[in-house]
């Protein structure tokens, strides 16, 4: 029997994220490719440790475990080929770069700018990995600042080169939102390019896999508050879609701070739409991304990114991921395309305010779907700009409990976290 042509495209994605993980593999190196030369076997750099075991951290946190169900793969749909368009973006690429290389090399931390090079970083190891790079926890040598260094590689891919560019002009620009990671300059070198951030605690992902659960209405509700707000402004501010808004990128710390991050797969804002399908995350994609109207104009705006929001808040909030049964990314996109829309289960006592502002998000026909505006209008954000919720000593309970499960401290912690800090 002949395949449907939707059956056809998502083939196509499916053989494309393949493709695409495949050429990730080969790109990833953890060590710091200092050589010019491309004739012969290349020498390696360390980033130098603090201890022998510095880039090898054996905790959690380091080497996060995929959930086995849900696909992870970064999700490049096929792009329309125009030519001029492609050589104005080229060029737009080479702009961005030498205007970067005109500020790097020093770093700004605490209002006090500090000349900065490769052998300043130390490495106290890896804590994590974004769209185009590995993240680095760092100790700043010249000040003894604790940071978070992203090294990306440069290659000769001018997609690659522009995820990079994309990720670091966007935080250098953003450093008047409260809500999205700060940046306190960038190293460019011929191979790589290191950007450095502050340093924050983990991220939702990586809170959900300790606790194991559902996360508190509470903190969901602070965290909807920042990330809808990260995204108003980097619509507002900068004419930015994040295409790529998921647990993994949103970061919490032990001060009670939430922020959005990893900008690599960005996209500028014409018109108010998005005019590339380019790049985004399967299993949080919105249905107008995986199956516009017409393919060969791919419109669709900032609603695509509340879609994926609504998402994560279910992922969180129930303790598992909606499409969790999706052995691949063709059932994954199959299934956001044929059924109905995820919603927060009735029987764990979700607010009504939590249901409804879930099931706007995640309103198929995005159409339908409100805008950062409208979204903060709703009761469930008016309820929680306002509320007091102690973040902070959440997210210490939740470390110290799953660092040290056994203690008596720990059992004090865990009825903290399902008693206090219950909706």
């Amino acid at each position: 029997v002949a395949m449907s042509s939707l059956e056809q495209r998502l083939s196509r994605i499916e053989e494309k994220l393949k493709q695409e993980n495949n050429d990730a593999r080969r790109r990833i190196d953890l060590n710091i490719d200092m050589s010019p030369q491309r004739s012969r076997p290349r020498p390696t750099l360390q980033l130098p440790l603090t201890n022998d075991g510095g880039s090898r951290s054996s905790s959690s946190e380091s080497s996060p475990q995929h959930h086995p169900s849900r696909p992870r793969n970064m999700l490049n749909l096929p792009t329309p080929q125009y030519v001029l368009q492609k050589s104005l973006e080229n060029a737009e690429i080479d702009q961005k770069l030498q205007e970067i290389m005109k500020q790097t090399g020093y770093l700004k931390i605490d209002g006090q700018r500090y000349p900065a090079e490769v052998s300043d970083l130390i490495s106290e190891g890896e804590i994590g990995s974004g769209t185009c790079g590995q993240v680095f926890k760092i100790r700043f040598k010249k000040t003894g600042h604790v940071i978070a260094v992203k090294q990306m590689r440069r290659t000769g891919n001018k997609d690659e080169n522009k995820r990079i560019l994309m990720d670091l002009d966007v935080v250098l620009k953003s450093h008047d939102c409260p809500y999205i990671i700060q940046c306190y300059g960038a190293i460019v070198t011929n191979t790589d390019v290191f950007i450095a951030m502050e340093l924050m605690g983990t991220c939702a992902e990586k809170l959900k896999k300790r606790i194991q659960g559902p996360m508190p209405e509470r903190i969901l509700g602070k965290m909807t508050v920042a990330i809808v707000k990260a995204l108003l402004y980097l619509k507002e501010k900068h004419g930015v879609i994040h295409r790529d808004v998921k647990p993994s990128n949103i970061l919490l710390d032990d001060k009670g701070q939430i922020k959005l991050c990893d900008f690599g797969i960005s996209g500028r804002l014409v018109d108010s739409k998005a005019k590339t399908r380019s790049a985004g995350c399967a299993a949080y994609m919105a249905p107008e991304r995986i199956d516009p109207p017409d393919p060969s104009k791919p419109d669709y705006d900032i609603r695509a990114d509340v879609w994926s929001l609504g998402i994560s808040l279910v992922e969180l909030a129930t303790g598992q991921f909606p499409y969790k049964n999706c052995k691949t990314d063709f059932e994954v996109l199959t299934k956001v395309l044929q059924e109905d829309p995820p919603v927060l289960p009735h029987g764990m006592d979700f607010s009504n305010d939590f249901q409804s502002f879930v099931k706007d998000c995640l309103t198929k026909d995005h159409r339908k779907r409100p805008k950062y505006n409208k979204l903060l209008e709703h009761n469930f954000i008016r309820h929680y700009e306002v509320l007091e919720v102690d973040v902070a000593g959440w997210f210490q309970a939740v470390m110290d409990c799953t660092e040290s499960p056994r203690s008596s401290q720990c059992y004090s912690h865990q009825h903290q976290l399902t008693s206090v800090f219950s909706r």
